[in-house]
């Protein structure tokens, strides 16, 4: 039996006592380090919008604590982990991208059918993100590196925009083989991505791959920590066939992969920008409005502060 949602308010933060702010908020287990309220709270401030984010740290019954926020009339709810596809199971409807990825990060209120519509936004942060960096997905070939969770709307986003092949490539490579097979099956089923062709690639058979420019998007944890080292593929020369580089990573600002890329004159971006996009889209969603790029320029501005603070 889960306690009441308000004992799950992370220290810092509380729920509002006037009655007409509105309350979006977020689910994670951990979540105290969440910049997310940066993002939201400062487009309500800018858009003049009497609403309030709130983080909630859920240890379990996420079922019981989804529906508690709808009874109280919380307006939205971003998910992190480790509930992107746990939520699913909560939802009244869901939006077809977030379907065929698997993974919800964005509640939206449906009070025809009495519960949560589901999006991913994710994807469409890092396309945007993408985009926005002057770099292009549609007709190019990618290495994505990984093929865990965050790899699964990646890799989605890659069929979407119209990549042309898309080689996985992970340490266990039947990871590989299953994210491939589902892609291509979403592929052929989608004729507005009927281009795409995904590739699984062991971590020791990388040299298959042939030589050419791609776009590299690593999707692993691997440089969340000081002491990873060196990127999945640790010959520093496969990275030369790098035309561009996305790390999902932001905190730290350059992983070893971003540094290498550096030094080897390769452009690059990291998650910082897909944080702040997913989070302007989910805005929207509950809104009902478009965020003007100028005000999301300002709001990346204060989020880069938070992060050189945090």
């Amino acid at each position: 039996m889960s306690s009441d949602l308000r004992d799950r308010i992370i220290p810092g933060y509380e729920y509002p006592q006037d009655q007409d702010t509105e309350v979006l908020g977020i689910f994670g287990n951990p979540i105290k380090h969440t910049l997310s309220p940066v993002i939201h709270d400062n487009l309500s401030d800018a858009l003049g919008l009497n609403e309030r984010y709130i983080p909630f740290e859920i240890p379990d019954s996420l079922e019981d604590y989804v529906n508690q926020a709808y009874r109280s009339g919380i307006k939205g709810l971003n998910i992190t982990v480790p509930y992107k596809e746990r939520v699913i199971l909560c939802l009244s409807d869901i939006d077809e991208d977030a379907r065929l990825i698997g993974a919800v990060n964005t509640l939206v209120r449906d009070e025809e059918k009495g519960g949560y519509k589901g999006y991913n936004t994710d994807m469409e942060g890092l396309y945007k993100s993408i985009i926005e960096a002057g770099f292009s997905i549609e007709d190019k070939d990618v290495i994505m590196l990984g093929a865990g969770g965050a790899a699964r709307a990646v890799a989605y986003m890659c069929a979407k925009y119209g990549a042309r092949k898309v080689y996985v490539v992970n340490r266990t490579i039947s990871k590989a083989e299953a994210l491939t097979e589902d892609m291509n099956t979403i592929v052929h089923d989608r004729k507005e991505a009927a281009t795409t062709e995904f590739i699984p690639i062991s971590q020791d058979d990388y040299k298959s791959i042939p030589a050419g420019r791609y776009i590299f998007i690593q999707c692993t944890s691997i440089g969340l920590k000081a002491d990873d080292g060196l990127p999945l593929i640790t010959d520093e020369a496969f990275y030369d066939m790098a035309e561009c580089a996305v790390d999902l990573i932001y905190n730290p600002e350059q992983t070893t992969f971003l540094k290498l890329m550096n030094e080897k004159n390769i452009p690059y971006i990291n998650g910082l920008a897909m944080l702040l996009y997913q989070g302007i889209r989910a805005y929207e969603l509950w809104n009902n409005l478009t965020v003007s790029k100028e005000l999301a320029e300002q709001v990346y501005e204060k989020l880069k502060l938070a992060l050189e603070q945090s």
